[in-house]
């Protein structure tokens, strides 16, 4: 899935807590799924932006000088502005792009 393509809020705003609670029936365990895909987003979000930065990097034999390029601020400054992970993973949810399962309730229902 595309982060980059969600239209999240770039800004936090207050949740009810009956919506968070709609797709899972507890709030607890939808915070947990969202706080999961979260971390994997911004993981995915680090990794692509540090591959996107080595492409520029410069390397110089004098370790106490580091260079950054014009496209390197540029980079870095398009992913600050970015929304942040957990409101991409907050509007995944709202719009049921996050598949989930919780494996305890299932096992429960089987006995």
């Amino acid at each position: 899935m595309d982060f980059k393509k969600i239209k999240a809020e770039n800004t936090t705003i207050p949740r009810d807590l009956t919506d968070l609670e709609e797709q899972t029936g507890n709030v607890y365990e939808t915070v947990m799924i969202l706080a999961k895909r979260s971390n994997q987003i911004s993981s995915e979000m680090k990794e692509e932006l540090n591959q996107k930065l080595q492409e520029f990097a410069s390397y110089s034999d004098n370790l106490e000088e580091v260079f950054e390029n014009r496209e390197q601020i540029e980079i870095s400054k398009y992913y600050e502005r970015l929304p942040k992970p957990t409101l991409i993973a907050y509007e995944e949810f709202k719009q049921k792009q996050i598949y989930h399962r919780n494996p305890a309730k299932e096992n429960r229902k089987g006995l």
